[in-house]
């Protein structure tokens, strides 16, 4: 299994002190989730129904035709690769792993763009995709937040459909911009976008995702993951949480304006590459960093390749003064 976020329980036996008493900011989880309403007790006893309106309500809010909603997107990222023959597959590194070990798994070659380097992003995409069949992106990447430009991913998806090839993006941060997503664009040949309310929702215990693509491969898709792929209780809530416009619209101004307090607070340890929903830090000194923050009882993502953290959220007030403080006792050593 390959390592996550979010792994406190190790990192509690590890320093020897409990989760109780830890801030977690391993993660790139809106702390300030979507308040899951009570739900009708039926829908614990009876079997998930497609025509609940879930599927309605995510082709209003993504604005695509068609949709297939899965486990979480990680289910779909498992069973993507069975769908295409083995060839070429370009992704970016660092990444989310899992996309890589899947595509491996079944017998694709894969190819690698460095994503720590965002200069000149959209040039570098179209060189290194001339002799792949297959380009796949976290879309911002997780974790450096890379993004490419909209009509040079629409351009790049027109040229694999060409040649038998897709792009497949994995948008599970982009609900803080949506203008930059591909949702709209989805139907078309060569393209299979990947949705999910983990992150901006913060809903990664519903396990709720969504696949955006053309209707043949939905198809294949369903054939694969088999009926009943979310739970009702499940579905109820995301279904709730995709009508909801207002709560939307506000989130998307404090995470914002959170992310913004975030990099600004780095902003003595470096240059913080910006999701809104986290920071990615690039430092020579990060397994130190790392070290010292989770001896004060926080917890952030390390990186070895290239060597940097990825800073979640804080959730409250409390918690960004701890952060702070902590901040304030690692600049005098750790600055750039």
């Amino acid at each position: 299994m390959l390592e996550h976020g979010g792994a406190l329980n190790a990192a509690a036996a590890r320093y020897g002190r409990p989760v109780a008493e830890w801030l977690d900011l391993s993660t790139g989880i809106n702390p300030h989730g979507y308040p899951a309403p009570i739900l009708d007790a039926e829908c614990w006893r009876r079997l998930p129904q497609d025509d609940d309106g879930l599927e309605a309500a995510a082709r209003i809010y993504y604005r695509c035709p068609q949709l297939l909603p899965v486990a979480g997107s990680q289910a779909a990222l498992m069973a993507l690769p069975r769908l295409f023959p083995p060839g070429r597959v370009l992704m970016l590194t660092p990444s989310y792993a899992e996309h890589a070990a899947a595509w491996q798994r079944v017998g694709h070659v894969l190819q690698w763009l460095d994503a720590s380097n965002v200069d000149n992003a959209d040039i570098q995409l179209e060189t290194a995709a001339e002799n792949c069949n297959y380009v796949l992106l976290c879309h911002p990447n997780n974790p450096t937040g890379t993004r490419f430009s909209r009509a040079r991913l629409l351009a790049l998806a027109e040229s694999l459909a060409k040649r038998g090839g897709v792009l497949v993006l994995d948008e599970a941060f982009i609900d803080c911009t949506p203008a930059e997503s591909l949702a709209a664009a989805s139907a078309r040949p060569g393209l299979v976008v990947l949705r999910s309310l983990g992150k901006f929702f913060g809903l990664a215990g519903a396990r709720v995702g969504f696949v955006l693509a053309a209707a043949d491969v939905l198809a294949t898709l369903r054939e694969i993951l088999g009926p009943w792929p979310l739970a009702g209780p499940a579905r109820a809530v995301a279904r709730a949480a995709l009508s909801d416009l207002a709560w939307q619209a506000a989130m998307r101004e404090r995470l914002r304006e959170d992310g913004a307090r975030l990099s600004a607070l780095l902003h003595k340890l470096g240059q913080a590459q910006d999701t809104s929903l986290f920071q990615w830090l690039a430092h020579a000194q990060a397994t130190v960093i790392h070290e010292n923050l989770a001896r004060r009882g926080i917890l952030v993502r390390l990186y070895d390749g290239p060597s940097s953290l990825r800073f979640g959220l804080p959730g409250c007030e409390d918690a960004w003064v701890r952060l702070t403080a902590a901040l304030e006792e690692l600049e005098t050593d750790y600055a750039v």
